[in-house]
């Protein structure tokens, strides 16, 4: 199937929702993220695998825009980068901010402001189902995502009490 052929289609069937990457050389879906600065999950949306990050960007910001109003700042990495920052601005007054690597970096180099969303998908890879991609429907896809993010925090607060506490009430036992 052509890329052509996915764009011009909507996104019901899901023979139609799966196409092809040629930049990134995949086959499938893209899962495109927005977290807040600790990494918690804001917006989420699972579109064909030829849906550019900026096309995804323009049906993603102003949503954000509506549900979250006081987010003034937006960071980016280098595929947001063009148009969309300037129509965010005029169109959302909303500032998007791209993080760019220096060229003179080698290899694997943890960029400030980036990493958080990188971890966020690290968090969610730790859910079996998310690994890999078993859905139909996109919007299926999606609520797995905020499915796996909901039991992450479950997890958190349902932790025990912090470890000097164990350890104090065990040298109080000791003595």
């Amino acid at each position: 199937m052509s890329t052509t052929a996915c764009r011009l289609r909507p996104l019901m069937s899901f023979a139609l929702s799966r196409c092809r990457d040629n930049a990134k050389k995949i086959n499938g879906r893209r899962r495109h993220v927005i977290t807040d600065s600790l990494g918690l999950l804001l917006m989420v949306l699972v579109t064909a695998g030829n849906v550019t990050d900026r096309q995804a960007a323009r049906g993603m910001l102003p949503l954000l825009r509506t549900r979250f109003p006081k987010i003034s700042l937006v960071w980016a990495d280098g595929g947001y980068a063009g148009r969309l920052v300037t129509w965010a601005k005029e169109e959302l007054q909303l500032t998007v901010q791209i993080v760019k690597r220096s060229d003179d970096m080698k290899g694997f180099v943890v960029l400030p402001k980036r990493w958080v969303v990188e971890r966020t998908l690290g968090w969610l890879m730790r859910s079996r189902r998310l690994v890999r991609d078993f859905e139909t429907l996109p919007a299926s896809s999606e609520a797995f995502i905020y499915f796996s993010q909901a039991i992450l925090l479950i997890r958190r607060l349902a932790r025990p009490a912090s470890r000097p506490d164990r350890e104090q009430s065990w040298w109080t036992a000791a003595a």
